[in-house]
């Protein structure tokens, strides 16, 4: 399997887990979470600038060191702007 392929394969953050058919649309730009609570899913950033990409992201989970309403923190792998490593949990 490919990196295209296996990227098709991944549940998408924010997505309806209940929802049949949960991976990544057609058309739309992703970049795959590495490390931490998230794990393995697709964060959408269709639309995103290259300084918002290159600001990385606090995204929310309760999976995290603060549960409920705590965020997991993601930044932009150098070099490599499809994938966002974990650095970390905050309130």
């Amino acid at each position: 399997m490919d990196k295209d392929e296996e990227l098709l394969c991944g549940r998408v953050y924010g997505g309806d887990h209940d929802h049949p058919r949960p991976g990544p649309k057609p058309g739309r730009a992703y970049a795959e979470l590495v490390g931490g609570p998230l794990d393995g899913l697709l964060l959408d950033i269709t639309g995103w600038t290259q300084d918002q990409i290159d600001s990385g992201v606090a995204l929310q989970t309760e999976l995290g060191r603060f549960g409920v309403g705590g965020r997991a923190t993601y930044d932009p792998r150098p070099g490599d702007s499809a994938r966002f490593d974990w650095s970390g949990d905050t309130p």
